[in-house]
């Protein structure tokens, strides 16, 4: 019976938004064509492609700063781990 409640949620929702579909609605959908559409080397492309323009714009700094966040949610056994591979990241940056 909730999958009916749901169902009607959300008709509800999109009956309130002048049957105009969420963001989230939008994004899923979006990221499923995607899906159908792309296989995984596609995927990797992208990923690399990322990175690389993520290094460009970011100094060693940043990635000292997000491995430190890592480090400290995933708690205090991965830490060297973490530092590890934000020494990587800051080598291949210099």
């Amino acid at each position: 019976m909730s999958n009916s409640n749901n169902s009607n949620n959300n008709s509800n929702s999109n009956n309130n938004n002048g049957n105009k579909m969420s963001y989230e609605e939008a994004g899923r959908k979006g990221g499923e064509q995607t899906a159908k559409n792309h296989d995984k080397e596609f995927y990797q492309e992208i990923g690399e492609k990322g990175g690389e323009a993520t290094a460009e714009n970011h100094d060693k700094k940043f990635y000292q700063e997000i491995g430190a966040k890592g480090g400290s949610q995933s708690g205090s056994s991965n830490s060297s781990n973490n530092s590890n591979s934000s020494n990587s990241s800051n080598n291949s940056n210099n």
